[in-house]
C-alpha cells in the first residue's frame, strides 16, 4: 500500500467487519481467545512417505515427534518410493510392504503416535489402487477385464476357425482367459461414428460355439463381424513396484471375491496382535487413494452379465458391442441415443457394485478394527457423489480437481450421509518439489473450504532417507523422470518448517469451525451421473450464481433414499445442509438429455407437494430414463413429469439466465448477498442460534485468467438469532473480537469485507458476550468517517492515521464527534542488519549444513540481488531500531515465504502470511524499539547448484524481505454514546 487511507485500513480491520485482520488484537484491549491450541482431531494431517520397509523404528518415532511439535493431528502411512528409479536396490522380500519388517514399523509409530495424543491412518495396499500378493492376476480375487475380437465376414461367406482372438494382448502375468461368447451383428455405416464402426442392433445374435471354435455362415443382407468376448484378469500392479514378493496384484473392485482378499491378507499378514491393540489407541482410518483401474479393455466382473440383468431390467449380451473398450475407446456404436443409453446403463451397474462390494464392504470391515474408511472415490465412471456417502471420510486433492465443484460433489454426499469430514489430498503441485511456497497452498486450499472441505492432508512429509536418495533426504517423488517431482517433502529439511506451527494453527481453526454444527447450502444440485474430478459444474449457479453469493451442492439419485433426504418447512434435508431449493438440468455427462428414473421422479413429485421449490432447466415434458426403458417407463415417467410440473412450487426454463427469476418467483434467496458480482466465495455452518461463515477471496478454479484481485464491499449475511452480533474470528491468533460497524437488516446484518487474493477469514453471529467480551448491548457503529471503529476495552472507539474531528452513526441513531489527537506520519524502514543461515548440504544426505551470512542493507532487495546470497535457501533474520511516540502498524509487504515478526525481543502472534501486517499497539515503547522479521524460504534456490542434474533447470527465486515495510502510526479516541 501507499498512504494509508481509509481503504488501506480497512484491509487491517477487524472490527469494521473488515477481514484482513492482523495477527496482533488492537491495543486498547485484546481480543477474547477463541481457540488458542485446537483440538488435535481438527489439526491437519501429512502423507507420510516410506521407502517401503527400508525405515528404522527409531528414526519413525522422532518423526512422529516432530509432526506433534509441528501441531499436526495425524499421518497416513504410505509406501511410495516414485524417485527410486533404480528398484534393485530395494529388498520387498524382507522390507516390503506388509513384511515382518513393515508391521515392527508401523506398530513403532502406533506406539508413538499414541504416546504423542495423534492417529495413523494406513492405506489398504502397497501403493494404488488396492492390491495383495496373496492373489496372481489369474485369481478369482483379481482386477478383470473384457477383451474382445472381432472378423469381418462378406454376406452369405462363411467363417471357420476359432473365435476371434483378442485384439488387445494380455497383460503381463496373465496366463488364462475365459471365452464368455461370440456375436454375430450386421454392420451398419449410418450409425458410424468417428472410429466406431456402426451395427444395426437389430441384427445382433448369439452364435454357437464348440469349444472355442465357430463355424457361422453371414446372410446375405450386407456386411457383417463377429466379435468375440474374452473374461481373463488384466495383471495391473499397484503404482511404482514392486512393493512385496512375490508381487502385489489389484484387486477386482467390482466384487466381493476381490474385496474379501483385501481383508483376508490383512488378517493373515498384517494385523498382529499388537497392531491390533495399538490401532484402538491411535488408529484412525483405512485410505484408498483414487481408484485408478487401468486396463486396455473393459472393467469387468465375474457373474456381470447376470448382475446387470438383474439390475436393470434386460439382459446386457445384446449391448455388449457398444460398450467394448479397446484402448480405453468405444468400438462399435448403434444409433446415438441407444448407444449412450446403453453405456449408461453399464456404468451404473459397474458403480453400483462397485459402492456395494468394495467400498461399503471395506468400511463395514475397517469398522470392525476400531477405525474409519477414507478413499478418493473417484477415476472411473462411477457414481463418487453416492461413493462419499457410503464412506467414512470422502477425499478429494488440489492436484486433480480441476475447480471447486468437484469438491462440492462429494460434500453433498457427505451431508446428506450426516457424516462430519471431507478431506483433501492438498498441494501435490506438478514440479514443485522445493519450490512450494506455503503461500501458494494457502491460496489453493482457501476456496476448497468455502466448497466444503474441513480435513488437509498435505502432499506430503517424506521419510528421511532411502537407498540412493541424495541430499536433503529421500523424497516420494522427486526426482520424478529426472526432474523435479510433485510437491513437496514438508517437515525439518524445510527452513519454513521453523514457522510450520503458525500454519498448522491456522489450518486447525479452520477445519474447527468448519466442523461445527451442521452445514447450509442454498441449493442442491441433482445429477443424474454423479462423477467428480471433471471439473464440471451447474448451469447457471457456477458461473453466475457463485458470484452473486449462491451456495451449492451436488446430490443424485441414491442420495434421496437416505433418511435425511426429506423435506420439512419447505428444505430438504432440514436438519443437515438445509437446502432451499432442488435444481436440475440435463445429464451434462450424456448428451445434456433431460433424464431421470421414475423412482427419482417420484420422490421430486413428494417433494414439491410437501413444499421445497424445484426449478428444472430444458424441455422436461419429453424426459426419459436414463438407460434403456422398460415398457411403459418412459410413459410412466412423462406422467410423474407433468404432475411434477404442475405443482405451485416448480418452475421450468428454457435458459441459464431465467434461472434466478424461477428462483425469485419462488421466494428462494441465498443466505449471503451483495450488490454486484465479486470473486467472494462463502460457507455457512449453523450451531443452533449460532452461525458461522467462512469467507475468502478466491476463484472458482486454480490460476485464474485475469487473477483474484482484491476486493472491498459491503455484504449481508443471514443469521438464525435475530439478536446476534457479529463477531470476527482470527484462525492465525485464535482470537476473537466484537465488530462494530455494521447494519443490521430485517433478515440479516450487513457490513463490510476486505480481502487480498486468497485470504480468509471467519465471521461469527452470536449472542453478545459469547466470546467472553465485555461489550453486552452497547450501540455499535453503523457509520463512520474514521479508519475504522472498535470495541477497546469494553467501549466504542474509533481509530485514524490522521488527527482530526470524526463522525460516528450509532445504532441508537445518535451521531458523536470524537477527536483523534497529533498522529505522526507513516515512515519507510529500509535499514536493517541481516543474518542469514544459509542452508547447504552436509555430510550425508540427512545432514544440513547452516553456513552464516551477515549483511547491512540500506534497501530492502531479494536474496538473489544481494552479495553472496543468489542461489541461498534458509532463514534470514531482518533487524532495526526505530523511535516510536505511539501504537502503529507494521506492514511488511512481499515477503518469500514464512514470516514470524518480535519486537523487543518478544515474538508476536503468527502473522497472516497472505497479508502481512502486524498491530505493533500492545507491544512497543515510547523512544526505541527493536523489531526483528525472521524469514524462511524453500529450498529451491539452493538445490539447483547443489543438485543441478536434477534441479537445474529451476528458475531462481526472489527469497527474503522485500517489502516495501512501513511504520504506519495510528491514533484513537473513544465514541462516549
Amino acid at each position: 500500500m501507499n498512504d494509508l487511507t481509509r481503504r488501506g485500513f480497512l484491509f487491517l480491520s477487524t472490527a469494521t467487519a473488515t477481514l484482513a485482520l492482523s495477527g496482533t488484537p488492537a491495543a486498547g484491549g485484546p481480543g477474547r481467545i477463541w481457540s488458542s491450541r485446537p483440538a488435535r482431531s481438527a489439526r491437519p494431517m501429512v502423507r507420510w512417505w516410506w521407502p517401503d520397509a527400508h525405515v528404522d523404528p527409531a528414526e519413525i518415532r522422532r518423526e512422529v515427534d516432530q509432526l506433534a511439535a509441528a501441531g499436526f493431528g495425524g499421518a497416513e502411512i504410505a509406501a511410495v518410493h516414485h524417485s527410486i528409479r533404480d528398484k534393485s536396490v530395494l529388498d520387498p522380500a524382507g522390507h516390503g510392504w506388509g513384511t515382518p519388517a513393515w508391521n515392527a514399523a508401523v506398530e513403532a509409530a502406533l506406539d508413538q503416535a499414541a504416546r504423542r495424543g495423534i492417529r495413523i491412518d494406513l492405506t489398504i495396499g502397497p501403493s494404488w489402487p488396492a492390491a495383495v500378493p496373496s492373489i496372481t492376476p489369474d485369481s478369482p480375487a483379481a482386477v478383470k477385464e473384457l477383451a474382445h475380437g472381432s472378423v469381418t465376414v462378406a454376406a452369405g461367406a462363411t467363417y471357420a476357425g476359432a473365435a476371434p482372438p483378442p485384439a488387445v494382448p494380455p497383460g503381463e502375468g496373465v496366463t488364462e482367459r475365459k471365452l464368455l461368447l461370440v456375436q454375430a451383428a450386421r454392420i451398419e455405416p449410418a450409425h458410424s461414428t468417428g472410429d466406431e464402426t456402426g451395427l444395426d442392433p437389430a441384427s445382433v445374435r448369439e452364435v454357437p460355439v464348440t469349444g472355442q471354435n465357430v463355424t457361422w455362415t453371414a446372410p446375405a443382407d450386407g456386411e457383417w463381424v463377429l466379435i468375440s468376448y474374452w473374461e481373463r484378469g488384466s495383471g495391473q500392479r499397484p503404482e511404482s513396484g514392486p512393493h512385496t514378493a512375490p508381487e502385489a496384484y489389484v484387486v477386482d473392485h467390482f466384487s466381493a471375491a476381490g474385496t474379501q482378499a483385501v481383508i483376508d491378507h490383512w488378517e493373515s499378514e498384517l494385523l498382529t496382535p499388537a497392531t491390533r491393540r495399538l490401532l484402538k489407541k491411535a488408529g484412525g482410518a483405512l485410505f484408498e487413494d483414487s481408484i485408478e483401474i487401468e486396463t486396455d479393455a473393459l472393467p469387468w466382473t465375474p457373474g456381470l452379465l447376470e448382475e446387470f440383468g438383474r439390475r436393470r431390467g434386460h439382459p446386457l449380451a445384446p449391448l455388449l458391442p457398444v460398450v467394448l473398450l479397446a484402448e480405453e475407446d468405444p468400438v462399435f456404436a448403434y444409433e446415438a441415443a441407444m448407444t449412450r443409453h446403453a453405456r449408461k446403463d453399464y456404468w451404473d451397474t459397474i458403480s453400483e457394485l462397485f459402492n456395494e462390494h468394495h467400498f461399503a464392504g471395506l468400511r463395514d470391515w475397517a469398522h470392525s478394527l476400531g477405525l474409519k474408511l477414507r478413499a478418493q472415490p473417484y477415476g472411473l465412471r462411477t457414481d463418487a457423489i453416492a461413493a462419499a456417502a457410503v464412506l467414512d471420510i470422502p477425499e478429494g486433492e488440489s492436484l486433480g480437481f480441476k475447480n471447486l465443484d468437484d469438491y462440492r460433489c462429494l460434500a453433498g454426499g457427505r451431508d446428506l450421509a450426516g457424516h462430519e469430514l471431507l478431506s483433501s489430498e492438498a498441494g501435490a503441485y506438478a514440479g514443485g518439489a522445493y519450490t512450494t511456497t506455503w503461500t501458494r497452498l494457502l491460496t489453493t486450499m482457501g476456496g476448497a473450504y468455502a466448497a466444503g472441505l474441513n480435513q488437509t492432508v498435505l502432499h506430503g512429509f517424506s521419510y528421511a532417507s532411502a537407498p540412493g536418495a541424495a541430499w536433503p533426504g529421500f523424497a516420494a517423488f522427486t526426482p520424478y523422470d529426472g526432474t523435479a517431482g510433485y510437491a513437496e517433502s514438508w517437515g525439518p529439511r524445510q527452513p519454513t518448517w521453523h514457522h510450520v506451527s503458525d500454519i498448522s494453527g491456522y489450518l486447525a481453526r479452520v477445519h474447527e469451525v468448519l466442523r461445527e454444527g451442521v452445514p447450509r447450502a442454498d441449493v442442491a444440485v441433482l445429477r443424474q451421473t454423479g462423477y467428480t474430478k471433471t471439473g464440471i459444474g451447474a448451469s447457471w449457479f457456477t458461473g453466475d450464481g457463485i458470484p452473486t453469493g449462491w451456495t451449492h451442492q451436488f446430490v443424485s439419485g441414491p442420495l434421496l433414499d437416505l433418511p435425511a433426504a426429506r423435506v420439512s418447512g419447505g428444505r430438504l434435508a432440514p436438519s443437515g445442509p438445509a437446502y432451499k431449493a432442488l435444481f436440475v438440468e440435463g445429464d451434462k455427462f450424456y448428451a445434456a438429455e433431460p433424464t431421470m428414473t421414475v423412482p427419482v421422479a417420484g420422490r421430486l413429485l413428494e417433494y414439491a407437494r410437501a413444499g421445497l421449490p424445484i426449478v428444472l432447466l430444458g424441455a422436461w415434458e419429453s424426459a426419459s430414463v436414463p438407460g434403456l426403458p422398460r415398457d411403459g417407463e418412459n410413459e410412466r415417467l412423462r406422467e410423474l413429469v407433468a404432475a411434477l410440473l404442475a405443482e405451485p412450487t416448480v418452475r421450468m426454463v428454457a435458459g441459464q439466465a431465467d434461472v434466478p427469476g424461477a428462483l425469485a418467483s419462488l421466494g428462494v434467496r441465498p443466505d449471503v448477498r451483495y450488490a454486484a458480482p465479486s470473486t467472494l466465495l462463502t460457507l455457512r455452518r449453523s450451531a443452533g442460534k449460532i452461525d458461522y461463515y467462512y469467507l475468502c477471496n478466491g476463484k472458482h478454479v486454480e490460476n485464474p485468467k485475469p487473477p483474484v484481485a482484491p476486493i472491498d464491499h459491503d455484504v449481508t449475511l443471514a443469521r438464525a438469532d435475530r439478536h446476534g452480533v457479529p463477531y470476527l474470528l482470527d484462525p492465525w491468533t485464535g482470537r476473537a473480537e466484537r465488530i462494530a460497524l455494521y447494519t443490521e437488516e430485517p433478515d440479516g446484518i450487513r457490513l463490510r469485507v476486505a480481502l487480498r487474493p486468497g485470504q480468509a477469514r471467519i465471521v461469527a453471529i452470536a449472542r453478545a458476550g459469547l466470546f467472553g467480551d465485555r461489550t453486552g448491548r452497547l450501540p455499535h457503529a453503523t457509520a463512520t468517517d474514521a479508519d475504522r471503529a472498535l470495541y477497546t476495552g469494553g467501549d466504542l472507539s474509533i481509530r485514524a492515521a490522521k488527527a482530526g474531528a470524526y463522525t460516528t452513526t450509532l445504532s441508537t441513531g445518535r451521531t458523536v464527534t470524537t477527536a483523534v489527537g497529533e498522529v505522526p506520519p507513516p515512515v519507510e524502514l529500509s535499514s536493517w542488519r541481516l543474518r542469514v543461515e544459509d542452508w547447504q548440504p552436509g555430510a550425508t544426505p540427512t545432514q544440513t549444513s547452516k553456513v552464516i551470512h551477515e549483511l547491512d542493507l540500506d534497501t530492502l532487495a531479494p536474496w538473489a540481488e544481494l552479495p553472496g546470497l543468489a542461489d541461498v535457501s534458509g532463514i534470514g533474520t531482518y533487524t532495526t531500531t526505530v523511535d516510536l511516540d505511539g501504537p502503529a502498524y507494521l506492514e511488511l509487504g512481499e515477503v518469500t515465504d514464512t514470516c514470524r515478526v518480535r519486537v523487543n525481543g518478544r515474538r508476536l502472534d503468527p502473522v497472516d502470511q497472505l497479508h502481512p501486517i502486524v498491530d505493533l499497539g500492545p507491544h512497543v515503547r515510547r523512544g526505541p524499539n527493536t523489531i526483528e522479521v525472521e524469514v524462511a524460504t524453500p529450498l529451491g534456490n539452493r538445490l539447483r547448484v547443489a543438485d543441478p542434474d536434477v534441479y537445474g533447470g529451476l528458475k531462481r527465486q526472489p527469497y527474503g524481505l522485500k517489502g516495501p515495510v512501513r511504520l504506519v502510526p495510528y491514533g484513537e479516541g473513544r465514541v462516549r454514546p
